[in-house]
């Protein structure tokens, strides 16, 4: 709506890169859209896009450029198609050097930060004060005050959930507090909203939205927060789950309808990186133990040689450095073979200020 000075486009258009079907699958989503006045079928998707098969044609790459938000590299289809059409990036990831180093009047952030969202609110903050002074003397205030509240509360939830509510030291950054502090500016200055905003309790219930996904099917579950890599000719996936390993071998004993808990586990995981055709798949897990306290499940299964290879790399290499130790669940899931030439290990992740953010580079680096 309000392009950069000489920006190669006035029109911008912010693309969620799911498909529409998958918003059902974060209930965080919907927990918090309610608070910003906001609709799943507001949302523009990869389902708004043409289709794979003709959309270089319907939106040839050379018409377009694309600049990436919570990730600085284009994976999948639309990398294949439009990754040389990169032309700025707001992330808090590994820099993968995929986004050119100078990108004129776009942004080019890669910083570190809890959240994403903290670089993106500001990055906009003189844009969106300038939008809200102007929307000041030509609409009515309490509209404007509304408006910008509700915006902030949906900038705030991911914050919020990213950095443990600003309480993870290894997480929380300037970026974070800075951005936090200006949205509760924005909420406080709305009369309907300062009234009952309570910023551990709004907290609270994203979180607990977030975790809430015993409703879902296990395949949907190792999508919901699923990301995926092309690195020296192999393809890697890592779910990041918001449940510890019992709790999905159960799920998949569940739907199964079998005692089998480990092995029907075993089989959605092997549909699940089949489906995707990956060399590696990697299920990290989060939970809190029956003492309180934070912990981290990593299992990493590679399904040929050269996977093999880079994934006994990473353990040799990585042992110290993300603490792993030896996981003491069902034999069968823990360390074993399922089919020739195949490798599989589960450990706890001792050191658990390290998420997908660090373990991610360290496994396509021993892919190398």
């Amino acid at each position: 709506m309000s392009p950069p000075k000489n920006a190669f486009t006035p029109l911008y258009v912010p693309i969620t890169n799911i498909q529409a079907s998958d918003i059902q699958l974060r209930p965080e989503y919907l927990a918090v859209f309610k608070h910003a006045n906001i609709e799943p079928g507001h949302l523009i998707t990869l389902d708004d896009l043409p289709s794979l098969s003709d959309i270089s044609t319907k939106l040839p790459p050379e018409n377009t450029k694309w600049i990436l938000v919570d990730h600085n590299a284009l994976q999948g289809q639309l990398g294949k198609v439009y990754s040389g059409r990169v032309a700025g990036v707001i992330d808090h990831h590994d820099d993968e050097g995929k986004v050119p180093t100078r990108t004129g009047d776009e942004p080019r952030i890669i910083e570190k930060s809890g959240s994403c969202t903290s670089l993106i609110v500001n990055y906009c903050r003189p844009t969106w004060d300038a939008f809200s002074t102007s929307a000041l003397c030509s609409l009515d205030a309490a509209a404007v005050k509304r408006w910008d509240a509700a915006v902030a509360q949906l900038g705030l939830a991911s914050i919020l959930v990213d950095t443990a509510n600003l309480q993870d030291e290894n997480k929380t950054t300037e970026h974070d507090r800075e951005a936090v502090e200006y949205l509760e500016a924005k909420i406080m200055l709305c009369p309907q909203s300062s009234t009952s905003f309570d910023r551990t309790k709004f907290y609270e219930e994203i979180n607990a939205a977030k975790k809430n996904i015993g409703g879902l099917q296990l395949q949907d579950i190792l999508r919901k927060d699923y990301k995926q890599w092309d690195q020296n000719g192999l393809k890697l996936g890592i779910s990041s789950v918001v449940k510890h390993i019992d709790f999905l071998q159960q799920k998949a004993s569940d739907e199964a309808n079998t005692g089998q808990a480990s092995e029907a586990f075993l089989t959605a995981l092997e549909t699940f990186a089949k489906d995707r055709e990956l060399d590696m798949y990697t299920l990290m897990t989060t939970s809190t133990s029956s003492e309180g306290k934070f912990q981290r499940e990593i299992l990493v299964w590679a399904f040929n040689a050269n996977a093999v290879t880079a994934a006994k790399t990473f353990a040799a290499n990585c042992a110290d450095e993300l603490g792993l130790e030896d996981w003491h669940g069902s034999s069968s899931v823990a360390d074993a073979t399922r089919g020739e030439g195949q490798w599989r290990k589960v450990w706890w992740q001792r050191q658990v200020q390290h998420s997908r953010k660090r373990v991610a580079p360290l496994l396509r680096e021993a892919m190398i």
